[in-house]
């Protein structure tokens, strides 16, 4: 499985490049950032996107949408490439 970070590129499988996938999720990545998540991604040999989002020390937990909305959002976000949304894994809430 290929992992996308921040300033990284996935490698995995699927009918387009792995870089449409941080291309596509680069200004939720910048958005996150700033309210002290970061955004990550892997991506199976099917082609399907997980997507992972991890507070920091610094996090602000009313700033994250719910589950269904972070899920239409990056739908949509990923609507362009070859690669379509497998699940989101949201941090837990304290």
């Amino acid at each position: 499985m290929s992992e996308g970070t921040e300033g990284g590129e996935g490698t995995g499988g699927g009918e387009g490049r792995p870089g449409e996938v941080d291309a596509a999720l680069q200004k939720f990545r910048d958005v996150l950032a700033a309210d002290g998540y970061q955004l990550n991604w892997s991506l199976s040999p099917a082609g399907r996107v997980t997507i992972r989002i991890v507070a920091g020390a610094e996090a602000c937990a009313d700033c994250l949408v719910p589950l269904p909305v972070m899920e239409a959002i990056m739908t949509d976000a990923l609507g362009p490439t070859a690669y379509a949304l497998d699940h989101i894994e949201l941090p837990a809430h304290s």
